[in-house]
């Protein structure tokens, strides 16, 4: 990270670079990212339009975020993971497979929400 002793709104101009930058390469690297963020999209409208409150809404919508938050850390994970090293290694199997059931519940709680609100 280039110039980590940034102060005050520099540091803030940084950081959204810094961010854009991380969406940049999570989108281009990460398959499940794309579809993920598709699934969000298409599941926004139908949100908007089916959500009776703003409550509803923002439950609908904030599931969805949820699933892209976690699928953005769950790739940082694998990134490191990778950096460290490709060869197979138990605990580099494990932070990964534990990366995955993170984006799983994410999507698991996505499901029960809209089920929840809309059914």
């Amino acid at each position: 990270m280039a110039n980590q002793n940034a102060k005050g709104i520099k540091r803030i101009f940084n950081a959204v670079f810094f961010s854009i930058a991380g969406f940049k390469a999570t989108w281009s690297h990460e398959e499940a990212f794309r579809q993920e963020v598709l699934l969000f999209v298409v599941t926004t409208p139908v949100a908007l339009w089916l959500g009776e409150t703003a409550t509803d809404k923002l439950l609908l919508i904030g599931s969805m975020v949820l699933v892209l938050v976690v699928e953005l850390l769950n790739s940082a994970v694998e990134a490191v993971v990778d950096r460290v090293g490709l060869d197979h290694h138990e605990l580099s199997g494990r932070a990964k497979d534990i990366g995955s059931a993170a984006v799983m519940l994410s999507l698991l709680w996505a499901a029960v929400t809209w089920g929840v609100i809309l059914l």
